[in-house]
């Protein structure tokens, strides 16, 4: 029998008592005793709601060791990107990979593998592959119906999914940003339950008032978090706290936790907060994940107040799993590699893009979004051919098919602001093609072809400078520790920033650009694509 004495933090009591807790695997008992002398806080663990671990570009097993140095105990995740590329073994991957973690992960079977039938990805999950992966508990729920606009039409395989979720008793996430009205409606009958995609407040509330639960984002590339947050305040118990894609620089700094703190510097009740950051998720998912009651698994975290929440230790199933953001209980093994990768030979003549109209469609960056809008104008001339013009941050971007032969797809687009060279990695949502933006056509097709004989990854190129990041694993992830990815992310980033970009995290930003399920304007491997009449569009105006 262990015990740990304290202010213990009960969120689902709504009290705050000095006493101590007895446990082995399980809470054995809590008892009151003000003559305990330990001021720290002892509270659940951190749960993210919803998180694609592929995006910190490590392995769950190398991706846990900094989620749990920030009292992140567990969390609930899609591995959609990995399926995308590799199918159901590359769900099984990552399942059978964090089984070396003592971190709670909890797998969603994708339910969106493509995210549409206008991209070409590395492998499609069916139906037939949804019930397998519910069959043989591979997965612990559907994971975000990204394909709303099918739901809505009757789509035939998605209502099959969303029958075998239900047969089996599983959580339906949702995604479907924007959806309003008796679209929603419809939407939320179908049993889909959460969604992470809003933007606004006033969507938030129609849809916490139809019955959902709101997860407020805070990830690398989109912070709706700092809009929504105030509903923790009027809607505690349907709001869950998630980062949905944390690049591996912003992961090894913070994560839920940070998010904890915000909440608390602004003054919100402790028990609102520590409801959209551990019960709400636990109740919603009916997950395996101690709240400090008795009988519960004993996973808890120890902070030294309530204004720093400075995370001093970590436990999980009675375990002592980092202490003083040293980990102690931890098994790190070496995953045989899982890719897939075709390389369609590219070269300068193949960028170009001959004038054919006066005004052309241009994707205009949102930033710290995940939305775009939508301008046409004229654009730059050479030799009768459409170029970038970095006066007016106009830039060409391109997406390359990897998985079979293809010609590339192009299109223009503001707000990346670089001056010199040209980016493209193989992190580009949801298919996870080659996607590339740059100055120059030369530059383009030497960015894309560093990519293709690293068989994935991130690059950077500037004349015959090149900066890459490896990513073996699926062309999404790397097999290093979380902090040496940090490392030579942090720097392919800041050569990017030296070259003129202004985003934040401009590789995550590129990666979102081909994501079709998110309005307005983007660029797939087929062609430009107008989501919000999800369909094809011309690049001419």
């Amino acid at each position: 029998m262990k015990k740990i004495e304290g202010n213990i933090v009960d969120v689902v009591g709504h009290k705050i008592i000095k006493g101590r807790i007895e446990y082995t695997d399980k809470i054995v008992s809590v008892t009151e005793d003000l003559t305990v002398q330990s001021d720290k806080y002892i509270l659940p663990g951190l749960v993210d709601a919803h998180v694609h671990i592929e995006s910190s570009m490590c392995l769950p097993v190398r991706y846990s060791e900094f989620a749990l140095k920030h009292g992140v105990v567990a969390a609930i995740t899609d591995p959609h990107e990995i399926a995308n590329v590799c199918g159901v073994d590359g769900v099984k991957f990552m399942v059978d990979n964090s089984k070396n973690t003592p971190m709670k992960l909890f797998f969603g079977a994708p339910s969106c593998v493509p995210a549409t039938p206008f991209e070409t990805s590395g492998a499609v999950i069916s139906s037939t592959d949804i019930e397998y992966l519910f069959r043989n508990n591979v997965c612990t729920h559907l994971s975000e119906m990204m394909n709303f606009p099918g739901l809505l039409a009757g789509d035939i395989e998605v209502h099959k999914k969303l029958s075998i979720a239900k047969k089996y008793n599983k959580v339906i996430d949702g995604h479907a940003p924007l959806l309003r009205g008796k679209a929603l409606e419809k939407y939320y009958n179908s049993g889909v339950s959460t969604d992470h995609e809003c933007t606004n407040i006033d969507e938030a509330v129609e849809k916490i008032k139809l019955g959902f639960k709101i997860m407020l984002r805070k990830s690398s590339a989109s912070n709706d978090f700092k809009v929504l947050y105030p509903l923790i305040k009027d809607y505690p118990d349907s709001v869950m706290l998630c980062t949905d894609d944390c690049h591996p620089d912003d992961l090894v700094n913070g994560y839920i936790n940070e998010m904890v703190k915000f909440l608390l510097n602004k003054g919100f009740n402790i028990f609102d907060i520590l409801k959209a950051a551990t019960l709400n998720a636990r109740k919603h998912f009916s997950f395996d994940i101690g709240l400090l009651q008795i009988n519960d698994s004993a996973d808890f975290i120890v902070v030294d107040n309530l204004n720093d929440f400075n995370i001093e230790l970590t436990v999980i199933d009675g375990k002592t799993v980092c202490d003083d953001s040293e980990l102690k209980e931890f098994f790190s093994v070496k995953s045989q590699l899982i890719n897939r990768f075709f390389i369609n030979q590219i070269s300068e003549s193949d960028l170009q893009v001959e004038q054919k109209s006066k005004n052309y469609r241009v994707i205009d960056i949102v930033e710290n979004s995940l939305l775009t809008h939508t301008f046409d104008m004229p654009l730059s001339l050479e030799m009768s051919n459409i170029v970038s013009d970095t006066e007016s941050d106009i830039l060409k971007i391109v997406v390359l098919n990897r998985y079979e032969k293809a010609k590339p797809a192009i299109g223009f687009i503001r707000g990346f602001n670089i001056k010199n060279g040209a980016i493209a990695t193989t992190v580009a949502h949801d298919s996870h093609n080659i996607v590339a933006v740059g100055v120059s056509d030369i530059d383009i097709a030497k960015a894309i072809t560093e990519v293709q004989n690293m068989q994935g990854g991130m690059v950077y190129v500037n004349n015959n400078s090149v900066y890459e990041l490896p990513l073996p694993v699926a062309g999404l992830m790397s097999d290093k520790p979380c902090d040496e990815v940090a490392r030579q992310y942090e720097k392919i980033t800041d050569k990017v920033k030296q070259a003129g970009s202004t985003l934040h995290a401009p590789f995550m930003t590129l990666s979102f650009m081909s994501l079709l399920v998110i309005p307005e304007l983007k660029l797939g491997d087929k062609g430009l694509f107008d989501v919000n009449k999800f369909e094809f569009t011309n690049l001419q105006f």
